[in-house]
């Protein structure tokens, strides 16, 4: 095997070499400069093979929190050929016996915080690939329970003699990680990922957000999703100093700035909404003014969110990015704020402008240009008319996965000329900005015509009193599809009826002021919702901030007594 292949743990050599005595992670009560991180990540990957327990090719399950140790896991599997799938912590004991089944690992490493069901599957036969079982860390306290069947992490490691290690190995076909998707519909899937897409992704975020070995980066997002995953590596590639925290907190997070200078992190919406809502109510905090990056990804930031954001990193220059786990996360990349600017407000007007846009094309998100290693394509109906013409989301190139992890995926040929369908509908303008219609499957199609929920959504969601809205189609005999809303209302609003109207103060909203709303946005007839439903709850989000459009459409069509459909 050629050393020139691309492999995520070629960086060490320089971490070494540039690094070695600077701080480069911080987790917990640790604090670890770039030679001792070395050599925690190479005696451990010594030990995986000096004591024959990871072979090339074979698969090392981990589920955890956020440490140190956990990227050390990642880093040390994926040196010696193993392939690293991370679990989400969050899943159940059935969910994580389903992923196991899927990626046959012969090594399942956690922590305590998973100990409610990694306890159980040390028990459970149909894992028959499973040869060890290990613990992220060392044994504390609260991991005492698991020691009699886990491994732990200090008693793997042998002495790796420095810098006369062999050269990073990788598996058959170059693949690095088997990440899951967040399982927005259905279960979630194991997706293959070739270090040189991890490699060439990275590179792409070092140049279009500007991370360098000054930065101080905060592990903000679980390390389970691929944004999270991407960012950690080029934050390695260029020699910047981790900072790591069990998992998201609003409190947890403007600590961890506060306490380390951290210059960069990536949120999804959700998560800066939390931020905001919380520097709002902690009236002494200021630490925001260290922070210069935000790459927001799972979303776009509506204007309201972009806005409190300025006001609590009133010094960060904040880009948005569209992608998927599939295309080793970003695809494209849109800028929001850059306070560096020769008028920074100019550049929040554009991002207002492009928003406004946005919503006189009805819900049209632009999601901007294409990352330089990618290749897109507007894949349209021979039938199409009209401008601008949208299709079909296509991308290729090295960032596209191997495949989804079955034997398709461990026998597919590492070139890739194949154009990959992200699921998504938009069209490319003349500036080579990507904007975004909808997803193809929620597509809801009503008495012949289309119709994406997102353009819907988009106009309830500017009625004063409407906190979100989640638009689906339902069986109905005469429309095949009948559109419904349901509404997410803003605290001291509520929901009437036409009898009840005007009797219950003005904070109202009701159906007949959504239709009437939707008319006067001169939003199409038959787009208009036939139902709308007041929402009570936050709605059900997968761990990586997406909507759960399924979750919310199957609840509403049991309330409605709805039999399941096919449509």
């Amino acid at each position: 095997m050629l050393y020139s292949q691309g492999h995520i743990c070629h960086f060490l050599s320089r971490l070494l070499q540039c690094r070695r005595d600077c701080l480069v992670t911080i987790s917990g009560g640790r604090r670890r400069t770039g030679g001792e991180f070395v050599d925690g990540v190479l005696s451990l990957a010594c030990g995986l093979l000096e004591s024959g327990l990871l072979k090339r090719g074979e698969v090392v399950a981990i589920a955890g929190f956020n440490s140190d140790w956990y990227l050390e896991w990642m880093l040390a599997v994926t040196y010696v050929g193993g392939i690293i799938a991370p679990l989400n912590y969050r899943w159940s004991l059935e969910e994580a016996k389903s992923a196991l089944e899927v990626v046959k690992p012969v090594i399942l490493v956690v922590d305590e915080n998973c100990s409610s069901w990694a306890l159980q599957l040390t028990n459970i036969s149909d894992v028959q690939s499973l040869r060890l079982h290990a613990l992220i860390g060392c044994i504390t306290p609260s991991s005492l329970s698991m020691s009699a069947n886990f491994l732990a992490m200090d008693s793997i490691r042998k002495a790796s003699h420095g810098t006369q290690f062999i050269n990073p190995v990788c598996a058959t076909g170059g693949i690095a990680l088997i990440c899951f998707t967040s399982g927005s519909t259905g279960q979630p899937k194991g997706v293959a990922i070739r270090h040189e897409a991890l490699v060439i992704q990275s590179l792409a975020k070092i140049t279009i957000v500007g991370y360098g070995e000054d930065d101080v980066y905060l592990h903000s997002c679980p390390m389970c999703h691929i944004g999270a995953i991407s960012s950690c590596i080029a934050m390695l590639m260029v020699g910047a100093c981790h900072v790591f925290i069990p998992k998201f907190d609003a409190k947890l997070v403007s600590s961890a700035v506060e306490q380390n200078h951290v210059t960069s992190l990536i949120t999804v919406p959700a998560m800066m909404a939390d931020l905001i809502s919380f520097s709002r109510q902690s009236h002494k905090w200021n630490g925001g003014e260290t922070v210069k990056k935000i790459l927001n990804g799972a979303g776009s930031l509506s204007t309201k969110l972009v806005k409190g954001a300025i006001d609590m990193f009133p010094n960060a220059k904040i880009i948005s990015a569209y992608g998927m786990t599939e295309a080793c996360s970003s695809l494209t990349f849109m800028p929001v704020y850059d306070p560096m600017s020769q008028k920074p407000r100019k550049s929040l007007s554009s991002y207002d402008k492009l928003n406004t846009d946005a919503l006189q094309l009805h819900g049209r998100v632009c999601v901007g240009k294409p990352a330089p290693h990618i290749e897109l394509k507007i894949s349209c109906d021979p039938t199409s008319s009209g401008s601008p013409l949208i299709g079909s989301i296509l991308t290729r190139g090295s960032h596209v996965m191997v495949g989804y992890w079955d034997q398709s995926a461990k026998t597919c040929n590492s070139g890739n000329s194949s154009w990959l369908d992200t699921g998504d509908k938009g069209w490319l303008d003349s500036h080579g900005n990507l904007w975004l219609v909808g997803r193809t499957k929620d597509l809801i199609k009503s008495g012949g015509e289309k119709i994406y929920p997102e353009e819907v959504e988009a106009v309830l969601c500017q009625l004063m009193g409407v906190a979100g809205a989640v638009v689906f189609g339902i069986p109905d005999i005469r429309l095949t599809e009948k559109v419904v809303a349901c509404v997410s209302m803003e605290e001291d609003w509520i929901w009437v009826d036409e009898k009840t109207r005007n009797s219950l103060g003005t904070n109202q909203l009701s159906s007949e002021i959504m239709k009437n709303f939707c008319r006067q946005k001169k939003l199409t007839r038959f787009k208009i919702p036939k139902v709308f439903m007041p929402w009570r709850k936050p709605f059900p989000l997968t761990a990586s901030g997406k909507l759960r459009r399924d979750d919310v459409k199957k609840e509403v069509m049991s309330y409605m007594r709805i039999p399941n459909s096919s449509l």
